[in-house]
Parts: structure tokens; sequence; C-alpha cells
């Protein structure tokens, strides 16, 4: 399975659960550590929690590897990391501090 395939299993995923501004940035060309990036808001510690372990279900069903999550504890931010797709759900304060769509210059995949 590509990159592309994976991101939009975790976008679904994450529209499945009412993730709120999500923004995929494709790092295929300027980074040879993963592909794409996912960034999405959730709206409490539960809800981004909630958001996470939808990308992980979905991806177990569809037997993409995860190399590992963080986060989990407090709900803040939560990575997931499956080595090709890495997906960031926060809060909104937490997103907007970090502005990692400023970091990776914006640029987003292709769906």
């Amino acid at each position: 399975m590509d990159y592309k395939q994976i991101t939009q299993i975790a976008v679904n995923a994450l529209e499945n659960i009412k993730g709120v501004n999500i923004v995929v940035i494709d790092t295929n060309k300027t980074s040879s550590l993963f592909s794409s990036i996912i960034l999405c808001t959730g709206t409490s510690s539960r809800q981004v929690s909630a958001l996470a372990n939808s990308v992980l279900i979905d991806f177990k069903e569809n037997g993409i590897n995860i190399l590992g999550t963080e986060g989990n504890t407090n709900g803040e931010w939560v990575l997931v990391d499956s080595g090709d797709v890495v997906v960031h759900v926060m809060l909104p304060h937490v997103r907007e501090y970090y502005d990692l769509e400023a970091l990776w210059n914006g640029q987003r995949a292709e769906n």
C-alpha cells in the first residue's frame, strides 16, 4: 500500500470522528523520514484521543504497520506513526503554538 492510500485511510478515520481542520502535507520530496503528515484538531482531550484511536483501528484493519504512538496519556497532542504517514491530532492551542503547517511550508498533498 502506498503512502497516498495510507493517507486517505487516516483522513477518512479522522472525518468519521468529526476531526476539525484536517490538513495533509506532502513531505515526500522534502523529507526522507516520512512521505506525508496529517494534522487534525480535536475540540477536547477526549476527542483528540478518540480521533487518534480511530486512526489506529483503521490502520490495523487495513494491515498498516504502526511504528508507535505518543501522547495518549494527556490527550493534548497525540501522534500516530506508520512510517510513511505521521498523524498529529492536537487541541487548538497546541496546534496554534507549534504551527506545523508553517514549519513544513504548508505543502498539501493531492488526494
